[in-house]
């Protein structure tokens, strides 16, 4: 793309909220990067206003754990479709997962999945490469700068994709080229407790024992050996979507930039809770399980007011309405979340029990320092244009009344009334989103990972 060619975007009279503070002012966009942030600019002729009226203008949320389909299951979706609800719900760059069919676990598979975001991505875009008990050679020679980071299933998964043999996890947490990031289940206690429930249910185990079946157990044995690992190798570990209170104690309580072991939440553990399994079912069968009220609020504490929880994601996994029709066994778990990302999480905001200098900070500027993403993930003269304005939803529109962009076509959102409106998404410069209008040309860039 010739950024050069794109027209001049200004941003006026928007409350930034920006590494802590909130600030009114105006921005100027050229060429797809931030060129001026001004009280006030004036001589600027030809581009294109959005007027904010104070509304907030925030970095774009960085997510670094997406399962966007793409390739292997059309009919979930694919990087077009899902790319563009990603950009409607403030959304603006993606780290996509390895287990896509074929699974991203060598490098021609790799490239062949940046090929297709470099056609079809509206969002900016990096992928993770996957871990097998067949592959470390290939991981132990990454190039680093290639991908966002290094999968590892250490619980049950799909295909060839766990990883729990003892000797290969050590040969991995001792090699790993990159951040190592880690899905925390222990295989043999959730085969234990399956087994204890289906001789109980047969195929038919009531939604509300999933947390029950992928216990609080199941998740801190794991979370626990491999923070024990990485403590043991100095890995750069990153454990993804935390979901007990009992976890985070395997965490310690500094900044980002004084730790190599960090760990994230996703937003459907702020969200839900096990009271919600009676009216939404397998809609929000995920793994690792949603869980207790308790859980949840401990979750909601750690990402507010300590540095326990350092990002914030969302595990976005399609699947279609079908599918999640059917008995516990054979419904799959995942949810379809990118939509409505920080709609939902300015609920937390709006119920005041999280900043929105919080938020930011973690949903995008500690995203791309842990990534080590060039010029994103915050508002500063000179990196890319990353940009959502956000304002309140007067007209008190639900999820119901809006377009569903994602492919799958439903949401656990779907009664919800949010507060809050994304109103503008702009992606490396361009108009991605703005006033309920999408703007298919976008073409979101490839992440450059600066290690």
């Amino acid at each position: 793309m010739n950024f050069r060619q794109l027209p001049d975007l200004i941003i006026r009279n928007a409350n930034m909220i920006n590494e802590g503070q909130q600030k009114i002012c105006d921005v100027l966009i050229q060429h797809g990067r931030i060129r001026k942030i001004q009280s006030s600019i004036t001589g600027v002729y030809n581009a294109k206003c959005i007027e904010a009226d104070g509304a907030w203008l925030l970095p774009g949320m960085i997510d670094d754990q997406v399962h966007f389909r793409d390739p292997g299951s059309p009919q979930k979706g694919s990087f077009a479709s899902e790319s563009l609800a990603a950009a409607i719900g403030g959304i603006t760059s993606v780290m996509d997962m390895p287990n896509t069919n074929p699974p991203t676990l060598d490098l021609a598979t790799l490239h062949f999945k940046k090929g297709i975001a470099a056609q079809n991505s509206i969002t900016n875009y990096a992928f993770h490469f996957g871990v097998s008990a067949q592959n470390l050679e290939i991981v132990e020679a990454l190039d680093p700068k290639l991908v966002s980071g290094v999968k590892v299933f250490m619980g049950a998964s799909t295909g060839n994709m766990l990883v729990d043999d003892p000797k290969i996890l050590e040969r991995l947490f001792a090699n790993v080229p990159s951040i190592l990031l880690a899905h925390c289940e222990s295989t043999p206690r959730i085969k234990q407790l399956e087994g204890v429930y289906r001789e109980k249910y047969g195929e038919n185990v009531p939604a509300y024992l999933h947390p029950k079946i992928r216990d609080k157990q199941a998740c801190f044995e794991s979370s626990r050996l491999a923070v024990s690992l990485a403590e043991k190798f100095g890995t750069q570990l990153h454990v993804l979507h935390l979901t007990t209170a009992k976890e985070l104690c395997l965490f310690k309580n500094l900044p980002l930039g004084k730790k190599h072991i960090t760990a994230e939440v996703c937003i459907h553990h702020l969200t839900f809770d096990e009271s919600d399994y009676a009216d939404l079912g397998q809609l929000i069968k995920c793994n690792p399980a949603i869980k207790t009220t308790n859980d949840k609020q401990s979750l909601i504490d750690a990402v507010s007011n300590s540095h326990r929880l350092d990002i914030i994601g969302t595990d976005h996994a399609p699947h279609t309405w079908q599918e999640k029709q059917q008995s516990y066994f054979n419904a799959p778990s995942g949810l379809p979340l990118v939509q409505h990302a920080l709609p939902a999480l300015l609920e937390l905001v709006a119920d005041q029990k999280l900043s929105v200098e919080t938020l930011v900070r973690k949903t995008s500027h500690q995203v791309a320092d842990l990534f080590r993403i060039k010029d994103r993930g915050y508002i500063r003269e000179g990196y890319w244009a990353d940009l959502v304005l956000i304002r309140e939803n007067h007209k008190k529109q639900s999820v119901a009344e809006q377009i569903n962009y994602m492919r799958c076509g439903w949401t656990p959102f779907q009664n919800k009334t949010f507060r809050h409106l994304v109103d503008t998404t702009i992606i490396s410069g361009q108009l991605a989103w703005h006033h309920q209008q999408p703007y298919i040309n976008c073409q979101g860039q490839a992440l450059e990972i600066d290690r």
